[in-house]
């Protein structure tokens, strides 16, 4: 009998995908969206780089899964919404400085940041994640005039924070404390999301549409 080791690629399976998975997230946080490539990882997995690309299509789509792992923005946003709404600015700000500063949660973040500013499509892909499952949420959740208006403002808003803290480093802001950060950015934030980007017509009777807390 034959008992050479088995050459070729390795006949596809749950195991060998959460495999790749493993070796793809620990390879892109330490070397960036450009340093990995479908080869190479396909010989650090042991597997032909074709049944990465039956599995996940493109680096993209590689990355894309790599991401769902990692925190989901989506998934902290719902966690945020549940709460009280006069006090969301200032949550989210603390919640995603938190989870930013974190090396175990906050380096895929930035990878899938620094990837999307080299890589348009993967941009797209992104952007368009964030229109359903961050804006559009989170207008449902604040209701009223300009509704998704404000929330697309917030949202930008808070990527902002994110790029000039952790992509570019930018001072004072790269150096300061959560509560600082949450302190100085909250009135504006508040203003962004509960007041309507235009004025809105007085109910002429009462029991008119509800608005969102008055920004302190």
């Amino acid at each position: 009998m034959n008992s050479s080791p088995r050459r070729g690629r390795r006949p596809g399976s749950p195991d060998v995908r959460a495999q790749i998975l493993a070796v793809a997230r620990d390879r892109f946080h330490r070397e960036g969206y450009d340093g990995v490539t479908m080869r190479s990882l396909a010989v650090d997995v042991g597997v032909d780089a074709a049944l990465i690309s039956y599995y996940f299509g493109s680096k993209r789509g590689l990355f894309a899964a790599v991401l769902e792992i990692s925190v989901h923005p989506a998934d902290i946003l719902a966690k945020l919404l549940e709460g009280d709404l006069e006090t969301l600015p200032q949550r989210a700000v603390r919640t995603l400085v938190t989870v930013w500063d974190q090396p175990e949660t906050g380096l895929p973040l930035l990878s899938a940041v620094r990837a999307a500013v080299a890589d348009p499509e993967l941009a797209a892909l992104i952007r368009r994640g964030l229109h359903r499952e961050l804006i559009d949420q989170l207008a449902d959740r604040i209701g009223g005039a300009d509704a998704r208006h404000r929330a697309g403002t917030f949202v930008g808003q808070i990527g902002g924070l994110v790029f000039t803290r952790y992509v570019l480093a930018v001072e004072p802001l790269a150096s300061m404390t959560v509560d600082e950060i949450v302190r100085t950015l909250g009135p504006a934030l508040r203003i962004t999301l509960f007041v309507p980007a235009v004025p809105a017509r007085r109910p002429h009777a009462a029991g008119g549409p509800a608005r969102g807390p008055a920004p302190r």
